[in-house]
């Protein structure tokens, strides 16, 4: 086909950029947020409905918890034993660091975000699975499957198949992929729906990507993908946890989860670690992170110059189910107005 891919926009970022304060996100909480924050670090407060509420009545804010002291919580209303567990608490958000991107590196970096997360065992078999939303379905004709299916072709004519390449050339195959997701998911929803990579390891040229919706309010983060190697995709789910930790922060929102669950509504997000031929999908919430248990993988070899069923055939799956996924945090989005 002789349409243009549209580039992805690129951002080079330095790795070792220092993690963030936490308190420079607490400090932007509203009241709701400031208490769902110290509802996620229950186990060390000791805190109950009753302390929440006190917060609540008087609209304690995030920069209020911040500059608050023992005195002042017990002036809001609190006893001395919650209001010196706050005051305290609040002194080490002011010095506690985010972590960073950058900083699961190590098998050991993994686990520890594995166990953060309940799971004692850093394995994907243990990762608990989730129902996914249901499953757009894409026309096997569709304009833009079929060129990311071209595009996909041309490459293995010019690179080859993808389980010779490295880290850096894998990005080839997966771009194709999310354009037309993207472009597909923009005619279901009739949204500006951007993507944006950026280079996670400059030494391997490993690119991590994030997908937006850019509306009268910003760019809203909908999806994050981490690149992950073929020899440790491991590292790739606890560098997207990482990833998926820090954009809770900035737009985390409400879905009913009762169908996938059987539970209240929660905060969610989702994200996609990626070799190019195998695809994970990640449910995040505050508490755990989930995976979609079916298996998704995609063929990319010589054989698809010769006949390109199998090709197509494993580039829609991957895609409808991006869509679909691009598609929920969309209207979750709208229906949370």
């Amino acid at each position: 086909m002789s349409e243009q891919s549209t580039p992805i926009s690129t951002a080079t970022t330095n790795s070792e950029k220092p993690a963030p304060a936490l308190a420079e996100c607490v400090r932007k909480y509203n009241t709701e947020q400031l208490i769902k924050f110290l509802r996620e670090n229950e186990d060390d407060l000791q805190l109950n409905d009753a302390h929440f509420q006190v917060l609540r009545n008087e609209e304690v804010t995030g920069r209020d918890f911040l500059i608050s002291t023992m005195q002042d919580f017990i002036d809001n209303g609190l006893k001395g034993g919650p209001a010196k567990i706050l005051a305290d608490f609040a002194k080490k958000v002011q010095e506690k660091k985010l972590k960073s991107f950058s900083s699961c590196k190590t098998k050991q970096d993994v686990k520890e975000v594995f166990n953060k997360f309940g799971y004692e065992d850093a394995d994907i078999t243990s990762i608990l699975p989730f129902k996914p939303v249901e499953i757009v379905d894409i026309n096997s004709n569709d304009e833009r499957l079929k060129f990311c299916i071209d595009d996909i072709k041309q490459k293995i004519e010019l690179y080859g198949p993808a389980s010779e390449l490295n880290e850096a050339e894998r990005c080839h195959y997966i771009s194709p992929i999310i354009r037309s997701s993207i472009h597909i998911a923009r005619k279901i929803t009739n949204k500006t729906i951007i993507p944006k990579c950026q280079f996670s390891d400059e030494r391997t040229g490993q690119v991590d990507y994030v997908v937006k919706v850019k509306d009268n309010t910003g760019n809203d983060e909908l999806i994050k993908i981490t690149e992950a190697k073929q020899s440790d995709i491991l590292m790739g789910f606890g560098q997207n946890v990482l990833q998926l930790n820090a954009s809770h922060h900035k737009n985390s929102k409400k879905r009913n989860a009762e169908e996938a669950f059987g539970k209240d509504a929660f905060d969610y997000l989702y994200g996609i670690v990626t070799t190019a031929t195998n695809w994970y999908f990640i449910l995040y919430t505050p508490e755990r992170f989930y995976r979609i248990e079916s298996e998704y993988s995609i063929r990319i070899n010589r054989d698809a110059l010769k006949d390109d069923s199998l090709l197509c055939k494993d580039v829609k799956k991957v895609v409808q189910v991006l869509v679909s996924l691009l598609k929920d945090r969309i209207e979750v989005d709208e229906s949370s107005d």
